[in-house]
C-alpha cells in the first residue's frame, strides 16, 4: 500500500471536495476520512487572559465571564476513524453516544469509530487502496469513484443516517481554556430527556481534551473536580480520581488523551466548569481549569433512535 502525505496542504474550511477525504489527525495519528462538517462556534477562554494565571474561582461568576467571550467560527468534521489505529490512541474509541428510542429504555448506545476534529487538526493524504480506513460503516458511507476527487463520494445511505440521527450528532459549541500550558477543550452535546421516577431528566454526553502544550514537562491527572449549575437553582460539587478510571500522563510521547462522559438534569439547562489536578514529574501539584460551557436543552422531536446503520 503507498500514502501520500501533503504536509504542505491545508484544507480551506467547507469547501465541498473536503468531504470524504483522507487525512491524518495531527495530535493523535490516526487515519481518518471526513464525512462531513459542522460550524462551530469556539469560545476560548485563554485568548482573554495570561496562561500562567491562577484558575477563576469556582463559582458561579464562571457563567458570567463565559459569556462575556465573543465565539469563532471554526470547521470540525466528523469523522471516520481508521480501526487499526484504535489501539494505538489516548482516546475513548466510544466518543458518540446516543440515547435508544423508547421511553423506557433507560440504556446508553456507543457508536465505536466515530470522532470530531477541528479544521487545524487535519492533515489530508491520498491512498492507492480501495478502502484504505478500516472501519465497518466505510463501504456504507462512502461510494468509489476513481474519477472523483477525492477518489470517494458520498452514498445516500450515509445522507439518510446523517439525516436521522442529526440531533445526537450536532456539535453547536466548542470551550478551550490553558492554564500553566495545559490546553482544556470541551465540546457538549445534547442527547435527548427520558422520564426517571415521574421525572423528566435530561441528558447531555461532553468530549473532553487534554493536551500538554510543553510536553517536554510531563504531567499526570490525578483529580478532578466538577461544579454542575442548573437552572432550577441547584449547586452540585463532583470531586474524583483521574477520569473515566484513569489517571493519564501527557508526556512528549503522548502529549493528549481525549474522553468522553455523560451529566444529567431536571432542569432544561445549566452550565458546567471546574479544574484538574495535575501532579509534575518532582512531585508538585498544579490547578488546570476546565472551562466552563453550557448544558443547553434542544427539541427531543427526533432525538435518539434505534443504531440503524
Amino acid at each position: 500500500m503507498k500514502y501520500f502525505i501533503q504536509l504542505n496542504h491545508a484544507l480551506s474550511a467547507r469547501r465541498k471536495d473536503e468531504l470524504m477525504r483522507l487525512f491524518l489527525h495531527r495530535v493523535f495519528g490516526y487515519r481518518g476520512v471526513i464525512l462531513f462538517s459542522w460550524l462551530a462556534r469556539v469560545f476560548d477562554r485563554s485568548d482573554e487572559r495570561s496562561n500562567a494565571s491562577l484558575p477563576l474561582p469556582l463559582t458561579i461568576a464562571s457563567k458570567a465571564h463565559a459569556n462575556e467571550i465573543r465565539a469563532q467560527s471554526v470547521t470540525y468534521y466528523q469523522v471516520l476513524v481508521d480501526a487499526r489505529d484504535v489501539p494505538h490512541i489516548r482516546a475513548q474509541t466510544e466518543s458518540v453516544t446516543f440515547l435508544g428510542n423508547q421511553e423506557q429504555d433507560q440504556n446508553l448506545y456507543a457508536l465505536p469509530g466515530l470522532d470530531y476534529v477541528a479544521h487545524e487538526d487535519v492533515i489530508p493524504y491520498t491512498s492507492t487502496e480501495r478502502t484504505p480506513i478500516e472501519h465497518e460503516l466505510f463501504d456504507k458511507f462512502l461510494i468509489y469513484d476513481p474519477e472523483a476527487t477525492p477518489n470517494f463520494v458520498t452514498s445516500e445511505h450515509l445522507k439518510s443516517w446523517q439525516t436521522r440521527h442529526h440531533r445526537w450528532l450536532e456539535l453547536s459549541d466548542v470551550s478551550k481554556d490553558v492554564t500553566h500550558q495545559i490546553r482544556v477543550t470541551v465540546i457538549p452535546f445534547y442527547m435527548g430527556s427520558r422520564f426517571s421516577h415521574g421525572t423528566r431528566v435530561h441528558w447531555w454526553r461532553y468530549t473532553i481534551r487534554i493536551e500538554n502544550l510543553n510536553p517536554q514537562e510531563a504531567v499526570t491527572l490525578r483529580e478532578r473536580h466538577w461544579r454542575v449549575f442548573s437552572v432550577a437553582g441547584t449547586l452540585e460539587t463532583v470531586r474524583g480520581k483521574g477520569v473515566v478510571g484513569q489517571e493519564p500522563k501527557l508526556s512528549k510521547e503522548y502529549p493528549a488523551f481525549q474522553y468522553s462522559s455523560h451529566v444529567s438534569l431536571s432542569a432544561t439547562s445549566g452550565h458546567m466548569w471546574g479544574t484538574f489536578k495535575m501532579e509534575k514529574e518532582d512531585g508538585t501539584f498544579v490547578e488546570v481549569r476546565i472551562p466552563a460551557f453550557n448544558l443547553e436543552c434542544k427539541s427531543d422531536s427526533n432525538t435518539g433512535g434505534k443504531l440503524s446503520v
